[in-house]
Parts: C-alpha cells; structure tokens; sequence
C-alpha cells in the first residue's frame, strides 16, 4: 500500500487500464461544446450565457458544472473594466498656446511637429506611447 496516497498498488495499476467512465466521457464531450461556444463568444461568455447556448443544443447543464469544466480546461472570460478618467482639465495651471490653430497644412518639412502620448495596457503593466510626426510627411 502506498503510504502517501492510501491505495494499494494493484487499485492504482487497475484504475490505469479501465478506460473512461460514462461520465468522464459526457464531460469531454461537453467540454469541447463549452469551448466551441467560448470560443465563437471571443471568449467573452461566462456560465449563464454558457447554459443558455446549451440549452439551444439540447444539454440540460448545471452552471456549477459548466464552471468546473471551464476551469479544468482553462477558460476564463474576460471581464469589462470600468472607466477611468486619465485628464483632470478642471484646473488653474497654465495652459499651453494653440499656435497652430487647426491649420494642419505645411508648405515645408520640418516647419512644424505634432505629437501626442497615451498609455497602452499590456500583460506586464501599463505602458507609454509617444509619437511625434513632421506635419508636412502626411
């Protein structure tokens, strides 16, 4: 008898050549449905919208259920983030001159540039953008 696990060494060399419960099979089954209509949602559908397209397909599924074969097969949906404002313009700080006053037309290059910053989301953190552009390059 193993020590750790409490089964016997003939329990565990049967449970390896038995092949898959009828159970076991319904879950793969309907864990390649789950990822198809996961997948076709962007992966954006969570367990309620999840039981309401299987009930399209006929599968009468528990979300807890669904729940479990979703995360024994790694699928987590994204979630929408909240806004949130980056400028605060109520403020009594100097404000920059508008020296070109939309008058985006440039006879010459390097006469006049224009640039902007903004931070983009990535996995490792937020990170910035800055781009400057010689109007007269189009």
């Amino acid at each position: 008898m193993c020590r750790f696990l409490k089964v016997s060494r003939s329990a565990y060399y049967a449970w390896l050549q038995r092949g898959q419960t009828e159970a076991e099979k319904d879950d793969a089954a309907l864990t390649s449905l789950i990822r198809t209509e996961f997948d076709k949602s962007r992966a954006t559908y969570g367990t309620r919208r999840l039981k309401h397209i299987l009930l399209g397909h006929q599968r009468a599924v528990s979300r807890r259920r669904i729940g479990r074969l979703m995360r024994e097969a790694n699928l987590a949906c994204k979630s929408k983030r909240k806004f949130k404002a980056t400028t605060n313009s109520q403020h009594d700080l100097p404000i920059a001159p508008n020296h070109l006053d939309r008058q985006f037309t440039v006879n010459q290059p390097n006469q006049t540039y224009v640039g902007d910053i903004t931070h983009v989301h990535t996995q490792e953190g937020c990170l910035y953008l800055a781009v400057v552009i010689d109007l007269f390059s189009d």
